[in-house]
C-alpha cells in the first residue's frame, strides 16, 4: 500500500510543470505590475476611465461572439481592428499627451549628478516668495479672488497664448492691482515664470476629477486641473471665503497657512532633486485635502 502510494504520488508530481523562474522574471513581473498598477491609477477618476470601461465591454462582447461561434461580427470585428487602434489613439489624445509630459518632466541627469544650490538652478528668489504670499493672504482678507500658477520645469507657453503679456516683476502690490475687482486683468490666472508674471487673464483647464466636492468652484477646478496637466504650483484665493489653497500633482489643500504657502514654494525654488522632497507631517497642513 505503502508503495502503491508513493508511485501514485510520484507519477502524479511528474505530471506538473514547474517553470524555470529567474532573478530576472521575477524583476520583470514587478515591473510590469508597476506599471499596470500605474496605469490604472493614471485614468482613474477621468474620461479616459469612462472609455476604457466602454472598450473592455466592447471586448466582452467579441469574446461572446467568439464563444457561440458569431461569424459575422468576428469578421466585422476582425477588419475594424485597425480603424480601432487609430481612434483609440485619436480619443485618448489628450491623455496619452499628459503622460508623455510627465514623463519628460523626469530630469535624470540632475538626479543622478545633483549640483549645488545656487542661482544657475534657482527658479525664484526669496522675494518673489515673499511677494506672493504676501499678496495671496492679503487678497484673502478682503476676500478677492485670485488664481496664480507658479512654473516649474514644464513650460506653459500654450496657456500664456490665452492671457496678456505683461512680462513684470513680481511683487505684492502688482498681484493686488491686477486681481483687484473689476479691473481689466482680475478675471483669469496669473502666470508666474521665476521673478517675473509672464502673463494674465489666462485660461486654465478645468479638472475631469468626478469626486472633488462639490462646493468647489470654476476657480478651484481650474486650478486643480491646472495641476493635473503640468508640474506647476497653483496658489488659489476662495472669493467667497478668502480662504488659500494649493493645488499640485492632481491634489488640491484647502486653507492653508501662511507658513505652509511658504514652505510649499520653498521646496519648489530650487531645481535640485532635494527641493522637489515634500514632508506629508508639515505644521500648518490641513486635512481636507482632495484629489
Amino acid at each position: 500500500m505503502r508503495l502503491w502510494l508513493s508511485g501514485f504520488f510520484k507519477n502524479f508530481i511528474d505530471g506538473w510543470y514547474f517553470p524555470d523562474i529567474q532573478v530576472t522574471d521575477i524583476i520583470e513581473i514587478f515591473i510590469v505590475a508597476v506599471i499596470v498598477y500605474e496605469i490604472m491609477l493614471w485614468i482613474k477618476n477621468t474620461k479616459a476611465w469612462m472609455l476604457l470601461r466602454g472598450i473592455i465591454i466592447l471586448s466582452l462582447f467579441i469574446l461572446a461572439a467568439a464563444i457561440f461561434q458569431m461569424h459575422t461580427i468576428l469578421f466585422l470585428a476582425k477588419e475594424s481592428i485597425n480603424v480601432l487602434a487609430i481612434a483609440a489613439v485619436v480619443v485618448f489624445q489628450p491623455e496619452l499627451r499628459r503622460a508623455l509630459e510627465k514623463l519628460g518632466e523626469k530630469n535624470l541627469l540632475s538626479t543622478i549628478n545633483p549640483f549645488d544650490k545656487n542661482k544657475e538652478n534657482q527658479r525664484f528668489s526669496d522675494e518673489t516668495i515673499e511677494g506672493i504670499v504676501s499678496a495671496c493672504f492679503d487678497m484673502g482678507r478682503v476676500c478677492t479672488g485670485a488664481l496664480i500658477v507658479v512654473e516649474q520645469a514644464t513650460r506653459l507657453t500654450e496657456y500664456e497664448m490665452t492671457g496678456i503679456e505683461l512680462d513684470c516683476k513680481v511683487s505684492s502690490q502688482v498681484l493686488l492691482n491686477i486681481f483687484e475687482h473689476n479691473t481689466p486683468l482680475h478675471d483669469g490666472a496669473v502666470i508666474v515664470r521665476g521673478d517675473r508674471i509672464t502673463s494674465a487673464t489666462c485660461y486654465l483647464p478645468l479638472s475631469d476629477n468626478m469626486q472633488i466636492s462639490k462646493d468647489l468652484g470654476t476657480r478651484h477646478r481650474a486650478a486643480l486641473g491646472m495641476s493635473e496637466v503640468c508640474d506647476a504650483l497653483v496658489i488659489v484665493v476662495s472669493e467667497e471665503t478668502g480662504k488659500v489653497s494649493i493645488a499640485m500633482a492632481g491634489y488640491l489643500t484647502r486653507g492653508v497657512t501662511r507658513e505652509y504657502l511658504s514652505a510649499r514654494l520653498h521646496q519648489i525654488q530650487y531645481r535640485s532633486p532635494e527641493s522637489k522632497k515634500f514632508t506629508l507631517r508639515k505644521k500648518g497642513r490641513r486635512k481636507n485635502e482632495e484629489r
